[in-house]
């Protein structure tokens, strides 16, 4: 790959399942005014650097949302599709469409889930980069935490992380990091090896503490109130 990220070939794959069954059509539901997906081909159609942006979905629905807001879409088939198939095998399968089909190999794949998506403007293009900086072949966002963690073992609450007897200065604790689902960044070499999105040498790409997982109907309220006080600072 060229040390010019802006002469590279770099994939956006979205996977977007129909099947949800914790919030029923959850990939299309309405967020801040469009589906829940669109935000996330939007961003990924906004980078100065992702130059192609592929949806895989089972669902015709979605395939339509998508279509209509710019994404290419490959339909997966039944399956990868199910509740227990991974989000790698939908990332292979657009690989090897993509492969046979157009006879096209990225340079670097960009795997952004649309249930994750609060993102700065710059956030894609900064992971991307952050790869090509660090020389590393995988990419995985995070938000630093100093929290201090128990956990319950049989009877009896235990300290994880910190001797509470020694309790620490938050300021003195070196930082943890919670993987927040948002940016995946990794060389294709990384998946066919390891069939997993993160392998080899690996980093990290810090963002902000306000990104919301959806998992729940509150989530959506909760992100629309996040994505409402972004807008209004920036």
């Amino acid at each position: 790959m060229s040390s010019d990220l802006t002469a590279a070939q770099i994939l956006a794959i979205i996977p977007a399942r129909g099947g949800s069954k914790g919030i029923p059509r959850k990939n299309v539901r309405p967020l801040a005014g469009k589906p829940l997906i669109a935000h996330t081909i939007e961003q990924a159609q906004h980078s100065r650097l992702v130059t192609r942006v592929v949806v895989s979905t089972d669902d015709q629905e979605i395939k339509d949302v998508s279509t209509r807001y710019g994404a290419e879409v490959i339909l997966r088939p039944a399956e990868i599709s199910g509740d227990t198939a991974s989000s790698e095998s939908a990332l292979t399968h657009v690989l090897q469409t993509l492969k046979e089909r157009d006879a096209y190999q990225p340079d670097l794949v960009v795997f952004l889930q649309c249930t994750s998506p609060i993102r700065q403007d710059d956030d894609i293009d900064r992971a991307i980069e952050k790869l090509q900086t660090s020389k590393a072949d995988s990419v995985l966002s995070v938000v630093p935490f100093h929290t201090f963690i128990w956990r319950q073992i049989g009877d009896e609450v235990m300290p994880i992380d910190f001797d509470y007897r020694k309790r620490p200065r938050r300021q003195d604790r070196h930082p943890e990091f919670i993987e927040n689902g948002c940016i995946y960044v990794f060389k294709p070499w990384v998946l066919e090896q390891f069939n997993n999105r993160l392998g080899g040498h690996i980093a990290v790409y810090e963002m902000s503490r306000l990104s919301v997982d959806i998992d729940t109907v509150d989530d959506f309220d909760l992100c629309e109130a996040v994505m409402q006080h972004i807008h209004k600072v920036t």
